[in-house]
């Protein structure tokens, strides 16, 4: 029986490096947050939902989506954003649910930024949350998007606390200057190996 193994944690804490480990160890990964735009796209029914929800706007002539349009319009309303997540979330579940199940190693790994927001770590084995230090993330943030301290404090303040993920999660990894990432992915994989 293969596992399925969660990793989230919250914004500029190294989800996608860990991720990244996994992937070289030669185990497949499920990113839900490239798949959920990849969704948004190309799934008919949740574009119709969408339009339907948001307004025509949504998407542009060409069929892509306005994504900045669209994040502008929900981030700013918890409702819209609870509207949004309750079209997208279900469809990128069952999505991973579906390629999960037709992954043939030993485990799996969804990397998934809102595991324990849209309810998917209770599908999953294990769930393991990425660790960093406040002022490492938001470093990491200001540089990756381009955006200034109070805006990655922003970010940070809308997500759930990590003290909450904590008491949800089985593993956590530390990407900080004290642990060794690659040591920490190794102990876990053995340890998904020999179940």
């Amino acid at each position: 029986m293969e596992l399925k193994i969660g990793i989230t944690g919250g914004i500029g804490v190294g989800k996608s490096v860990v991720t990244r480990i996994f992937k070289v160890l030669g185990i497949p990964t499920y990113d839900a947050d490239k798949e959920a735009k990849d969704i948004m796209v190309k799934n008919d029914a949740v574009r119709d939902s969408l339009i339907s929800t948001f307004g025509s706007e949504t998407y542009f002539e060409d069929g892509s989506l306005n994504r900045e349009w669209l994040s502008r319009r929900v981030f700013s309303n918890s409702e819209e954003l609870k509207k949004l997540n309750a079209i997208v979330h279900p469809a990128v579940i069952k999505d991973g649910e579906d390629w999960a199940a037709a992954q043939t190693s030993l485990y799996s790994v969804k990397e998934a930024a809102l595991l324990f927001e849209s309810g998917s770590y209770k599908s999953l084995d294990y769930n393991i949350l990425v660790s960093s230090p406040l002022e490492v993330r938001i470093e990491r943030v200001m540089e990756r998007d381009r955006v200034d301290r109070e805006e990655v404090l922003r970010r940070i303040g809308k997500q759930m606390p990590e003290k909450e993920k904590e008491e949800l999660c089985d593993f956590i990894i530390y990407n900080d200057d004290d642990h060794s990432l690659i040591e920490q992915v190794m102990d876990l994989h053995q340890r998904f190996i020999s179940k």
